[in-house]
């Protein structure tokens, strides 16, 4: 069987001639368009070293001790391009791993695009693949941009918040730019969570991570055998997006901590496995890859709000505010795995340590401990 391994990364917005009049949004020279960073190797073999499978990823971060499967419960992935392989794809991880027949809908708000990009299918496969392993009783809506132009991903993402759904994924970002917080209101939608990955490319702040608005998700290096077992340390990914935002101010929910952050927004506000030496397993058209990249640790994060609001009377809407909360009280500990080992950059604020960092946030989830305090919240 065929493996490959790569890692997303995300690439710059380029910021000319932007134009903001009513729903902001950003001008047509502007664009966000996603890569493959080039993170491969090779596997011949099938073994516990050969990507991980999802039994595996549950046991870590105890998902596999939860009853819930999120349940009536919508997880939008907003993605441009999309795949055409995508329904395959999905069904034959679906059989390698004996998980349930997905909920599916693809959405196409501006038209079927007439461009098929490897990057993004396999972005694709990755994000909704990975979404149902995670919450197999969630349904998934998604929802595909004509272009990786920031205004159709963007018109994407006001699409999918109108299709009833409780979280949005975006495993898509680019370079800050002046004008970004005019755009923050498109994350803005009553019950409604928004995820996004903080990027792949070490210590630095991305957008659409870097809005108030969102919940921005670093990267972790997860050592597991087999069963899911941690062999070691949890530790920080060195490819994990970090830092200190240029525009947008600090939230409230990050005030309560001290994060240090000179009045301004820090990222990532949590963290997930993403290195690609620790990746996971993705059909993409008749072939197995192992992937990495904060790509995969957003949608990760997506299916777990998915998990939580199937144990609620109402949606999480404001969860940075809840996540931020738990951590500054004693349940820290037994909600999160905090993370203290690693660094995305060479300044003394790229260095994972206790509590609050620039490289993995608050730290990686323990779901079944955090779950519960956000179902009662």
């Amino acid at each position: 069987m065929k493996k490959k391994v790569f890692a997303l990364a995300i690439s710059s917005i380029l910021c000319s001639s932007v134009l903001f009049t009513g729903q902001a949004m950003i001008s047509n020279n502007d664009s966000v368009k996603m890569q493959p960073s080039g993170r491969f190797r090779q596997r011949t073999q099938y073994n516990q070293y050969s990507g991980y499978q999802p039994s595996q990823i549950k046991h870590a971060y105890g998902v596999d001790k939860l009853s819930t499967t999120g349940q009536n419960q919508k997880i939008a992935i907003v993605v441009a391009y999309g795949s055409p392989t995508i329904q395959n794809d999905l069904a034959s991880f679906n059989s390698k791993f004996s998980l349930t027949n997905a909920n599916l809908q693809i959405y196409y708000p501006q038209g079927k695009p007439t461009v098929n990009d490897t990057g993004w299918a396999q972005e694709t496969s990755l994000d909704v693949e990975w979404a149902h392993a995670l919450a197999p009783n969630a349904a998934i809506d998604l929802v595909v941009a004509k272009s990786s132009s920031s205004n159709d991903l963007l018109g994407a993402v006001d699409y999918a918040s109108n299709l009833g759904v409780q979280v949005v994924s975006m495993s898509w970002g680019g370079s800050e730019f002046s004008g970004e917080t005019a755009l923050d209101s498109h994350f803005q939608h009553s019950n409604t969570v928004y995820v996004a990955a903080s990027g792949d490319n070490g210590a630095g702040t991305t957008w659409p991570a870097a809005s108030p608005n969102v919940l921005a998700v670093g990267g972790t290096s997860l050592p597991l055998d087999y069963q899911g077992n941690l062999i070691g340390s949890e530790t920080a990914w060195s490819g994990s997006g970090g830092g200190i935002s240029r525009y947008e101010k600090e939230p409230s929910y990050q005030q309560k901590l001290n994060i240090s952050s000179k009045g301004y927004r820090a990222i990532p506000d949590v963290a997930f496995n993403a290195d690609p030496n620790t990746g996971v397993l993705v059909d993409y058209n008749s072939s197995w890859y192992i992937v990495g990249g904060t790509s995969f640790a957003a949608p990760a994060w997506a299916a777990f709000i998915a998990l939580v609001d199937a144990n609620r009377t109402t949606p999480l809407s404001n969860v940075q505010n809840q996540l931020y909360s738990i951590a500054s009280t004693s349940q820290y500990s037994s909600d999160y795995r905090d993370i203290t080992i690693g660094q995305n950059g060479r300044l003394s604020m790229d260095y994972a340590k206790k509590g609050y960092d620039f490289v993995t946030g608050l730290g990686t989830p323990l779901e079944n401990n955090l779950l519960t305090n956000l179902a009662a919240n």
